[in-house]
């Protein structure tokens, strides 16, 4: 008999924006969203870092899975002109995909996995890497799921919750990560409004988010990000829950700019704040979270919106793409190995030990 609590999940589970078939590697345009639903195809790992620079795929986890399949493009150009598939043949492949992107570790991650995976290959090393590759992918929906439902645990029914970027199918394998608790909490009832903030200066909550919560039906509302901390005073939500690109040892994380001051004032406000993120997003390598690479992208992606010019010319600007929500303001970190609360290094380390 089918199971009704999965049945539901499957209802808000329907988007895949990485496909890999016929030797080519399909990425939904984020960048066209929410008014087109195109792909662009990429034949080759040039194209796949290319994909990942402009933001045709964006998202910690969506980011590794798109690498670890340019990884298998090479490898099949390779062996398609008779070379041998080896690290060592792949070397500059690894490091043009690895540079495309500084912040996210999932990047770096996944493709120290594809890497093992052919270093340990003994007579298919092409299989090797695409059987690696379709884990990866796997592994990051399982999760999800996983994650979905342990996040909403903490959720009381009636819950407002309000949710920055992207962190749903778009930005994973499927699912989301907070984005997927949302999906389980509304599910299980105890989600009753969602808001998302739009998310400047590319719009990700706006374009992205709201398209996939008004295609699943799950209540929302945009709002404009500098109306955080007014809708945070009104009562109207009681949880702030967001993904990562980076988790720091000792639970400070790196997210989407404008994170760290939703976690400021929550605080000042009493709502609860979640970060959820797959292990692959922490690094324990990362000490701290003025470690992290903050990545500094093209000043006129801020002075612009779709291509236009909105500010004076001659203006210039400053145009972070993440900030570090410092652990101490984070009331509970969801991965899919468990849940840690009140984070700090004896929580990271615990859940570390279980790898």
């Amino acid at each position: 008999m089918p199971d009704p609590a999965s049945a539901s999940l499957d209802r808000h589970d329907t988007i895949r924006a990485v496909i890999h078939v016929d030797g080519a590697l399909r990425l939904l345009d984020q960048r066209e969203l929410p008014f087109a639903e195109t792909f662009v195809e990429c034949r080759n790992a040039p194209d796949v870092a290319k994909a990942i620079k402009d933001l045709v795929v964006r998202g910690a986890p969506a980011i590794g899975i798109a690498a670890a399949w340019g990884v298998v493009l090479q490898a099949a150009l390779l062996a398609g002109a008779g070379h041998a598939v080896t690290v060592a043949a792949l070397a500059s492949t690894f490091d043009a995909l690895n540079a495309a992107r500084p912040t996210a570790v999932n990047l770096a991650w996944a493709l120290a996995r594809m890497r093992g995976a052919l270093a340990l290959a003994k007579t298919d090393p092409l299989a090797a890497l695409a059987a690696e590759a379709r884990a990866i992918q796997d592994e990051d929906l399982a999760a999800n799921r996983k994650m979905g439902g342990i996040g909403a645990g903490f959720l009381d029914r009636g819950s407002g919750v309000l949710t920055h970027c992207n962190t749903g199918s778009l930005a994973t394998a499927g699912f989301g990560t907070a984005l997927g608790v949302i999906r389980a909490g509304f599910a299980d009832r105890k989600i009753v409004q969602v808001y998302a903030g739009e998310t400047r200066p590319w719009l990700q909550g706006a374009r992205l988010t709201m398209w996939e919560l008004v295609r699943d039906q799950i209540p929302a509302k945009l709002i404009a990000d500098s109306a955080a901390s007014h809708l945070m005073k009104s009562g109207a939500v009681q949880w702030v829950i967001v993904g990562a690109d980076r988790i720091a040892a000792n639970g400070d994380a790196a997210n989407k700019i404008g994170t760290y001051q939703l976690a400021i004032a929550a605080k000042r406000h009493g709502v609860r704040f979640m970060v959820v993120a797959p292990w692959s997003t922490v690094d324990m390598a990362t000490k701290r979270g003025d470690d992290i690479e903050i990545e500094l992208r093209d000043p006129a992606e801020l002075l612009s919106i779709s291509g236009r010019r909105m500010v004076v010319d001659g203006a210039d600007a400053w145009n972070p793409v993440f900030d570090v929500t410092p652990a101490e303001l984070i009331d509970v970190i969801v991965t899919e190995r468990g849940a840690i609360e009140r984070p700090g290094e004896a929580g990271m380390a615990r859940l570390a030990a279980l790898g």
